[in-house]
């Protein structure tokens, strides 16, 4: 059965993470991964999570199995958080709890898939790695529109629109809500009323996706841009996540969001996600979504910490602008400075990129991706030298 089998290259970022381990270097860093680190270059557990998780304990709730659509607290809480409080949209919007964002991107494929299979999915370039395989994979087209900085450190809506000039009534527009992986570079409100404006006369259905609400501008802040598409538009996606936010990343803890035309379309659209949901993982995990209802439905003590881990990359943004700064470094390394959210990408080549892991131990993605939140207090001035160092490197003997 398996003879005709070949193993697959390994998954690049797991590869690296491989790579990492090995590396017997004690000043090794990593970069590559999308965690946050505290100053020490540790990543806790929030205490709100373990005072949910101890309480969580001391209920000992029944392990029965739960609804196909999830926990039905959480997904209520994770629609008012990504909505917004007492608004009208929130009456045409279906949630269901996914495992995970991935778990959510590729239930929302599958749905567009049995609505619409000859839809198209636009996605940036550059953008996160994993969207054009979970699209594919629910049997989907892709293709692409650029994702460029227009000098002040957001992205210039211009190559976009006239690239999505090409899509056809119908197509999704997969775009990140905020904290864009893995540039760093946002939409400006007035490009998200410009964007949604576009999707409206094309008749382009926008799938949003939500992965670091929270640690850009705030949590409200962060959701302005998906909240301008809700009240513009009668159909629109969501996917969002919990791991970042929250700190949940192995509780595999997101929602998928289907705001409808008219609330007589949320029951049809419900069953689907629910069948979904049955032939994949029938229900979802229900620890991490208990866990983050107990945080969004008592939030003071979760936005407290979430408030300080924002602050921290802004921080940590700062000073490695400085650091970059004060060795004189050139202009398009200074840019890291105006991005937002956890990563950004560098201007550096793949060859660059392997000279800054092999000859000084700095593991990130060979397109150039760094996460800024995973950044130690002292990694940050010999980051800066050897950014300096390799950038106009193009290939470096071994």
């Amino acid at each position: 059965m398996f003879s005709d089998l070949h193993p697959l290259p390994l998954d690049p970022l797991w590869a690296l993470q491989n790579a990492h381990r090995d590396d017997p270097r004690p000043h090794k860093l990593n970069l590559g991964i999308g965690i946050y680190r505290d100053a020490h270059g540790h990543t806790p557990v929030l205490n709100a999570v373990q005072h949910a998780e101890r309480s969580l304990a001391e209920a000992a709730p029944s392990k029965v199995y739960r609804p196909l659509s999830g926990n039905a607290d959480f997904t209520a809480a994770m629609t008012r958080l990504l909505l917004g409080e007492h608004t009208p949209t929130l009456d045409r919007a279906v949630t269901v709890q996914t495992v995970g964002g991935t778990g959510a991107l590729r239930t929302l494929a599958d749905l567009i898939a049995s609505a619409h299979p000859d839809a198209t999915v636009w996605t940036s370039n550059p953008g996160y790695a994993n969207h054009h395989p979970l699209m594919r994979a629910a049997g989907l087209l892709t293709a692409e529109y650029p994702w460029q900085d227009d000098g002040t450190g957001t992205t210039d809506l211009r190559p976009m629109l006239s690239a999505l000039d090409a899509a056809q009534p119908g197509d999704i527009l997969l775009v990140q809500g905020c904290c864009h992986n893995p540039t760093g570079i946002d939409l400006s409100q007035e490009s998200w009323h410009a964007l949604a404006q576009h999707c409206q006369g094309r008749g382009l259905i926008p799938l949003v996706d939500m992965a670091y609400q929270g640690l850009g501008q705030g949590l409200t802040e962060d959701a302005q841009g998906l909240q301008i598409m809700t009240r513009h538009l009668g159909t629109v996606l969501i996917a969002a996540s919990c791991s970042k936010n929250m700190g949940l990343y192995c509780e595999r803890t997101g929602t998928a969001t289907v705001l409808v035309p008219q609330p007589s379309e949320k029951a049809a659209v419900l069953s689907v996600l629910e069948g979904i949901a049955r032939r994949t993982y029938s229900m979802p995990p229900e620890h991490g979504a208990a866990i983050a209802a107990a945080l969004l439905n008592t939030p003071h003590p979760w936005h407290q910490e979430l408030g300080a881990m924002r602050d921290r990359i802004r921080t940590v943004r700062t000073q490695l602008g400085h650091a970059l700064r004060d060795a004189g470094a050139p202009h398009d390394l200074l840019t890291i400075e105006h991005h937002q959210g956890m990563f950004s990408l560098l201007p550096l080549t793949p060859e660059q990129m392997d000279t800054l892991r092999d000859h000084h131990a700095i593991y990130g993605t060979r397109e150039g991706r760094i996460n800024i939140a995973g950044i130690p207090d002292h990694a940050i001035t010999p980051l800066a030298h050897a950014l300096i160092a390799v950038y106009g490197r193009e290939v470096v003997g071994r």
